[in-house]
């Protein structure tokens, strides 16, 4: 996976942390299926920064843990590429995922999980947003993203 990890947060996020991220989104773009050049972004950031995101696209005026902008290519009305086999070399861009690293660290000492764990799954939970999982009404799409959610981050070693 061609995976963009950007740090926009005030103390910087650890090179272990960073590596932890893009280890575990590989796994899961393993998991899916996904092509090899797949593309996507991650972008940790503190809370200020994160809440006017969240006021800004989801109109909810407080910081949240994580957001996903999925690229969305079906019902476009206008072509971007002349030719479907020009389209086949290309890669595809799922979108992006913001994690306020400060909710990492508050929700992991709530739920009595490490660090690791916590961004592990914010991270699968945005992954997973990006791909066509969504968990907005009590169900079985609820359920199905919930659970392969917690068998990527159990088969991958991050355990609760």
């Amino acid at each position: 996976m061609d995976l963009a990890i950007i740090d926009q947060t005030k103390d910087g996020v650890s090179p272990y942390h960073q590596d932890l991220v893009r280890s575990v989104l590989n796994y899961a773009g393993h998991y899916l299926k996904l092509p090899e050049d797949t593309e996507m972004s991650v972008t940790f950031m503190n809370n200020d920064a994160i809440h006017e995101y969240n006021k800004q696209y989801r109109g909810v005026d407080k910081p949240t843990d994580v957001i996903s902008f999925a690229i969305e290519e079906d019902g476009d009305d206008l072509p971007v590429l002349p030719d479907e086999e020009m389209a086949e070399t290309l890669a595809k861009n799922i979108g992006d995922i913001l994690v306020s690293i400060d909710i990492v660290d508050t929700q992991a000492d709530y739920l009595g999980h490490s660090f690791e764990r916590e961004l592990g799954f914010l991270v699968v939970h945005g992954f997973l947003h990006l791909n066509g999982y969504d968990h907005m009404d009590e169900g079985p799409q609820e359920k199905e993203m919930f659970e392969l959610q917690r068998k990527i981050l159990d088969d991958y070693g991050l355990e609760r």
